[in-house]
């Protein structure tokens, strides 16, 4: 069943970009960030519970075509590149990791990229890293 959703033009405009670089379809985003929204936050306990070498979390995106997998570190919010011709480099935050790739590429073009909705987690669930963020 498909169902009509109004939207004005700017949060449109949010959700094609966002879908662009996600590799995916608006109708994919908008469902992803409900599904994010829907879920329980995680209890003090369970947080408490996740052993010190667990800080680690694998990634990837998908860009123009191209795979690239990567590592972000949830203390540091720092992502190692593991797969690719970026692979070994290190990048302080999610933001710069993914400007890199849009850098590689596609260099004619604006690398300009939210890293948080660039990156998705490697669990199946096609969350975006956002969705993991800690506040500052």
């Amino acid at each position: 069943m498909t169902e009509t959703i109004e939207v004005d033009t700017q949060t449109y405009r949010s959700l094609e970009f966002a879908a662009r670089i996600s590799g995916c379809t608006t109708g994919e985003v908008v469902a992803r960030l409900v599904a994010e929204a829907s879920m329980p936050a995680p209890s003090a306990k369970e947080s408490s519970e996740q052993p010190e070498e667990a800080s680690g979390v694998t990634i990837y995106a998908d860009y123009e075509g191209h795979r690239t997998q990567g590592r972000y570190d949830l203390r540091t919010t720092r992502i190692d590149i593991t797969s690719g011709p970026l692979s070994g480099q290190s990048f302080k935050t999610p933001t710069g990791a993914a400007r890199a790739v849009v850098a590689h590429y596609k260099p004619g073009v604006s690398p300009n990229r939210n890293g948080w909705s660039f990156w998705v987690l490697d669990d199946g669930s096609g969350k975006f890293l956002q969705s993991i963020r800690r506040a500052p």
